[in-house]
């Protein structure tokens, strides 16, 4: 076919050498065109374009324009070459001013050995700006990789090509591209050295080289050594490198599919044999075996033994639930399937106190230690002692491995025969090692017993003072205790414990200081006591009991018959009496759990009725024989009885003593302390009044000696006058005496009233208050139920009023729904769906399905009646 080539195309081709001269004139243009250059010429006239080459100088008449170059001629090199898209065709005429015929979509190759040329218009180099290329090189042992890209007949080989076809041609050589032929890449050789192996996978189905076929996806080695070139059609998936086998190295093989192996032996899909030594030293997997691990060589020593699970038979396969026995000096490898029970074990060595518990797993003949001939059965348990080895056989387990148990004395252990059920106590000093049919026992305890013997007998908070009572009996093995040993407990002196056996339902009695041994069927009787001030029950929990003599003290608060509250603090001496050996009178100290509480309460109920009947003034003076009154009573003659015996678990009170005496009001306390002060400074002044008139007497004595000296001195001279001034004299020493004693009463008397008086105004402040709160008290409770009154009548009136208007409510609807109709109410809820099906029924439709149009229906597995198929 022809093809022009109008001024509508490019050339991208140009070079900056070139000359352009350009003579201007009425109407001509000069070009010079230097050699080996060229230039496009359009005429503008005919619309096609002309190659012009140099030398020379062109003169472009008015219907001529330059649209490329001068550009210079396309050299190649030795060795090189280029391609031409779209190349003129030369064996059509090349005639001046003539379009010229490309042939378009066609590629020429143009080598080294032609000369120079120029590009005619509408050629095209490939892959400007890189269109000169070197010839490829293929070197030896490698390959050019081709595909044909269009049908052609190869001149070479003489092969028909066909589009698609790939193929490879060895080196050494260089390659005359071809147009027809893309160059894929030159085919590199992979080199297989010893103990490798080159692995191959098919891209296509094909036959190689030696004429075997495969398959697509199909994988292969190729073990030759030396240099392998890979096939068009094959792809290298990696270097299988080998593995090295030695003595004590092995190789799990499992096959992928049903082939012969490398020895000649026909292996089924799934099969797993092990590959040693003695068959290779070195292996590689072929493509149809996976290698699934690397086993180590199993060596036992002449001390150690192990049992092989599903051991492999005489066929090569594993025999499922059978075990093997393997004893050393022995070295072998483990074959797929085949497993160690429990690992590699070591020879049991007894010595004279160990022993090993067996028990049959399976019916077997066995040896005993004497050599005879012993018939064992399945479940049958015996006991092998030292000093022995053993190696127990696959029909026996080893239950337990012993150590017999050293006990000091004072210690033991909690044994269970097994066949009994009996549970009893081994005690030392011995080394005790259980036999077949007997395990230690773990004795429980309460939590509460295991905290009281890690704190040696007795816990309670920080206050209470018979908590340190314990700090001598604590034993650190409480700390963690093992419950195989005997609970042994170090009771302190002068304490009783009691023990509890609940098999034989009976107790007993023991006292320290001694050391209590637990049976295994026995438990501490725990005392809960109270303890603090004021007494708090349960503030003490012990296992002992402590005899006395002690004390008890406590505060309590009582009431006078003129209602002073006072709080009492006092302390009584307690102790215990028993006839040792009596178990009666042993078990009745414990027949009262909380003492403490027992007596105290008891104690101060007797003081509060003894206080309640005397008032505040005697029992202020004569409080502590008021107490003692009360708690330990009076004979038929009236004195005070010596101890107060409680029965009901042999208790004595032997005396109480009381510490503290102090008034509950703190406005009583403040009047009280204003009375003594009071009262002591009214008995101050009394004595200062007393030494005072003392003083004037003896002071008027001295006067009147001394006037009677004078008087003495002067009777002589006034004899007259004696009688008169004897008179005088007895009459100013009365007179004086008289007035200093009448005065001196007065003030006392003046300082006791008012004393008295002052004690009745705070009494009746006292009694003012109290009114005044109860009158308060009365006023806010009437207040309180007041408004509870109020709130109550207010919820009956809005549950009334909610009442009457759901009523109301109920009455409306009624009367709605009578002047309605129930016929109309009917109609109303038939309508719609009624108008509904006369829509569908005057559209002749029988059923309607609505979806969104996204989800498809099957409907072939629908019933046949929920279509129609007439259509």
């Amino acid at each position: 076919s022809l093809f022009l080539f109008f001024a509508g195309s490019s050339f991208a081709w140009s070079s900056s050498s070139s000359r352009l001269t350009t003579m201007s004139g009425k109407d001509s243009k000069i070009i010079g065109i230097e050699p080996y250059k060229y230039v496009h010429i359009l005429d503008v006239n005919t619309n096609i374009t002309f190659l012009a080459v140099g030398p020379q100088n062109l003169v472009l008449s008015e219907n001529q324009k330059l649209v490329a170059g001068p550009s210079p001629f396309v050299k190649l090199a030795p060795g090189h070459y280029t391609t031409v898209i779209n190349p003129i065709d030369r064996r059509k005429p090349i005639e001046q001013g003539k379009p010229y015929h490309l042939r378009h979509g066609f590629r020429e190759v143009r080598l080294a050995n032609a000369s120079p040329f120029p590009l005619y218009p509408g050629e095209v180099l490939e892959g400007v700006p890189k269109a000169i290329k070197k010839l490829p090189v293929v070197p030896e042992n490698h390959a050019i990789h081709l595909e044909a890209i269009m049908d052609y007949e190869d001149e070479e080989s003489g092969v028909r090509r066909q589009a698609g076809d790939q193929w490879q041609l060895k080196g050494p050589r260089t390659y005359i591209p071809v147009p027809e032929v893309k160059v894929i890449g030159i085919t590199k050789p992979s080199i297989v050295g010893p103990n490798e192996a080159l692995r191959i996978r098919a891209k296509v189905d094909f036959t190689d080289q030696n004429g075997m076929d495969h398959y697509v996806d199909q994988e292969w080695l190729v073990r030759s050594v030396g240099s392998y070139l890979p096939g068009v059609y094959e792809e290298v998936v990696r270097m299988e490198s080998a593995h090295m086998l030695t003595p004590k190295k092995a190789l799990h093989v499992k096959a992928s599919e049903t082939f012969k192996d490398q020895f000649g032996k026909n292996r089924k899909v799934g099969d797993e044999w092990l590959v040693t030594s003695d068959d290779t030293s070195t292996y590689i997997p072929a493509v149809t075996e996976e290698v699934v691990a690397t086993v180590d060589l199993t060596t036992l020593t002449s001390r150690q033994y192990c049992v092989v699970l599903e051991p492999i038979g005489r066929n090569g396969r594993p025999q499922f639930g059978v075990k093997q026995l393997r004893k050393g000096p022995l070295s072998f490898f483990l074959h797929p399937g085949e497993k160690l029970e429990a690992g590699i074990q070591m020879v049991h060595i007894l010595s004279a106190d160990e022993a090993v518990v067996l028990n049959a797993v399976e019916e077997f003949d066995d040896m005993d230690v004497k050599g005879k001939k012993v018939h064992r059965k399945p479940g049958e348990r015996w006991m092998i002692t030292g000093p022995t080895e053993y190696i127990p056989p696959v029909e026996v387990k080893i239950a337990e491995k012993r150590k017999a148990i050293p006990l000091n004395k004072n210690e033991g252990v909690y044994v269970r025969d097994l066949i009994t059920g009996a549970v009893r106590c081994e005690m030392g000093p011995q080394a005790y090692l259980l036999k077949a049919n007997e395990q230690l026992y773990k004795k429980e305890l309460t939590l509460l017993v295991e905290e009281i013997l890690a704190h040696g007998g007795g816990i309670g908070s920080e206050g209470v003072r018979k908590a340190a009572y314990f700090d001598s009996s604590i034993d650190s093995k409480f700390q963690s205790r093992d419950k195989t040993r005997v609970v042994t407990y170090r009771c302190p002196s002068n304490c009783a414990i009691q023990v509890y056996n609940y098999i034989e339902k009976t107790a007993r009695v023991l006292f320290g200081p001694d050391l209590v041994v637990l049976g295994p069927h026995e438990n501490f009787n725990v005392l809960s006591l109270s303890a603090g001030k004021p007494k708090k029950e349960n503030a003490l929990k012990t296992i002992c009991l402590m005899l006395g003599p002690d004390f008890i003290s406590d505060i309590l608060e009582v009431e006078t018959s003129d209602h002073a509250r006072l709080k009492i603090s006092y302390a009584m001496n307690n102790r215990f009496e028993y006839t040792p050996g009596d178990l009666k009178s042993e078990a009745k100290l414990f027949s009262v759990p909380d003492f403490i509480g027992f007596v105290c309460r008891e104690v101060a109920s007797r003081i509060r009725g003894m206080v309640a009947r005397v008032p505040f003034e005697e029992f202020h003076k004569h409080s502590s024989e008021i107490i003692q009154t009360a708690v330990l009573g009076k004979d038929k003659d009236g004195k005070l009885r010596e101890e107060l015996r409680f029965s009901a678990n042999n208790l004595i009170i032997t005396g109480i003593d009381v510490h503290q005496i102090e008034p509950k009001d703190l406005h009583m306390r403040d009047s009280l302390a204003k009375s003594v002060q009071m009262a002591i400074e009214i008995s101050t002044k009394s004595i200062e009044r007393a030494a005072h008139h003392e003083a004037d007497k003896t002071e008027q004595e001295a006067k009147g000696l001394l006037e009677r000296q004078k008087l003495l001195n002067e009777k002589a001279a006034e004899e007259a006058r004696k009688g008169l001034l004897e008179l005088q004299a007895v009459t100013a020493a009365v007179e004086s005496t008289g007035e200093a004693k009448a005065e001196a009463q007065a003030n006392s008397d003046r300082l006791l009233i008012e004393g008295q008086s002052a004690i009745e105004i705070a009494q009746l402040k006292a009694d003012a208050a109290r009114v005044e709160l109860e009158t308060e008290l009365e006023s806010q409770e009437n207040m309180r139920r007041g408004e509870l009154d109020y709130i109550r009548q207010m919820n009956e009136l809005q549950i009334q009023k909610a009442k009457r208007l759901g009523e109301i409510e109920v009455g409306r609807f009624a009367a709605q729904v009578n002047a309605i109709g129930t016929k109309t109410i009917a109609n109303v809820a038939r309508s719609g769906p009624e108008s509904q099906a006369s829509l569908l029924g005057a559209l002749g439709l029988q059923s309607v399905l609505f979806t969104d149009g996204k989800s498809p229906i099957n409907l072939y597995q629908s019933s046949p009646g929920n279509y129609n198929t007439a259509a």
